[in-house]
């Protein structure tokens, strides 16, 4: 069904419970994993009843999908069915959904593969709109490959009404640059488990963007590793979780190559009764390798009460020949000292609480280099502050 996994290996616990995210299992066969209770430790934080089935893969509703690329001059798409041996080469499922859908994903209409050519300096964002048609369970797969020392930047969109779980493949080749935006702007009922994984080239630079707006229930897991020195990976995320939404946030940078960087950064807000943020963010530094560069944040604001956050960094070195590894993590309520000094000036209280908001989101929605995109997130930003207040 797929073709060879380069870089990757297939890791079993023997039914133990792992001490090392390296020792996590990872397969394509669906019967390799059992259905979660909710009781594993990649699932404790789920609300299992809320993802419709997709989980464990019973009763599919006949859920659809459209998948609509604008590509510009230098990027190339088309669709391919699951035998395409270029897909599942960067990546093995570790949970029974990414594997359902890798299993599934051509029944519901096969996988979108783009293309920026090699050498391409691609000055205009490439789009991939996934619009949901109705609540059925739907699977999907994306594979987007940057050729050597291209540059470019993915626009991934999510809307509509859907129950929808997807694998999407970053293929970073030597010397390019991809950078990457996902918006998950689903409608208020939608339900969405998506798996990111990447491979990085030598002396190549990948960075993303996941802003979590919308749904009932996201659960995102983006994954990255290194194919050679010189690798650099950025992810940059950002959700705003209001009444009754779960926002699950699940990052893994694999530095399995010396002389590898990575930088993650993400920032919260909750509002509501029952909104329930969630980021587990974990770095893995390899055995043998050198000069690794590594440094993992996270941030929340609880703008009411009946909110929930679960905010766990996790670091894991096998060698001691580290550049720089170190995470953290913050969560709490509005620094009274900021509201302080504004209304200190003039400033009317509830402005002054829009203005620390705003700026807490502006300095990472600053970093997209897509205005049109940068302005229209800020715009939705600004209308889950006014439903907040």
């Amino acid at each position: 069904m797929a073709g060879p996994n380069l870089g990757v290996k297939e890791h079993s616990h023997g039914g133990e419970l792992p001490i090392s995210k390296l020792d996590v299992h990872g397969s394509f066969d669906v019967d390799a994993f059992p259905v979660p209770t909710g009781r594993e430790e990649e699932w404790r934080f789920t609300p299992l009843r809320r993802l419709r089935g997709l989980h464990d893969g019973r009763d599919i509703k006949d859920g659809g999908v459209s998948v609509e690329v604008t590509a510009p001059e230098g990027v190339t798409h088309e669709t391919v069915g699951s035998d395409d041996p270029r897909l599942g080469t960067t990546f093995l499922p570790t949970d029974r959904v990414s594997a359902l859908a890798f299993r599934d994903f051509g029944s519901f209409g096969g996988a979108t593969v783009v293309t920026v050519a090699k050498d391409a300096q691609v000055a205009e964002p490439a789009y991939i709109k996934v619009t949901g048609q109705n609540r059925g369970d739907a699977y999907g797969h994306i594979l987007v490959r940057a050729e050597a020392h291209s540059k470019a930047t993915v626009v991934l969109e999510y809307a509509g009404e859907a129950v929808y779980a997807d694998n999407v493949e970053f293929v970073v080749g030597d010397g390019a640059e991809l950078t990457v935006i996902s918006l998950q702007d689903w409608s208020r009922d939608a339900v969405h488990v998506g798996h990111h994984y990447t491979k990085v080239g030598r002396d190549a630079r990948f960075k993303s963007f996941v802003i979590t707006l919308g749904g009932d229930l996201v659960r995102m897991s983006p994954k990255v590793g290194y194919t050679a020195p010189g690798g650099d990976a950025e992810l940059h995320g950002l959700y705003f979780t209001g009444d009754g939404q779960h926002h699950e946030h699940r990052s893994l940078i694999d530095h399995n190559v010396s002389h590898t960087r990575s930088r993650v950064e993400y920032k919260g807000a909750l509002s509501g009764e029952g909104a329930h943020g969630v980021w587990i963010g974990d770095v893995i530094i390899g055995e043998g390798t050198e000069g690794t560069d590594s440094y993992e944040y996270n941030r929340n604001l609880a703008l009411t009460d009946g909110t929930r956050v679960d905010s766990v960094p996790n670091l894991e070195i096998f060698t001691g020949e580290v550049e720089g590894a170190g995470h953290a993590s913050a969560s709490g309520r509005l620094d009274e000292i900021h509201l302080f000094y504004l209304r200190s000036r003039g400033i009317p209280e509830d402005e002054a609480r829009r203005l620390v908001i705003r700026g807490y989101f502006a300095e990472l929605i600053g970093r997209i280099d897509v205005p049109e995109l940068r302005e229209r997130i800020m715009a939705e930003v600004e209308e889950k502050l006014a439903e907040h207040e």
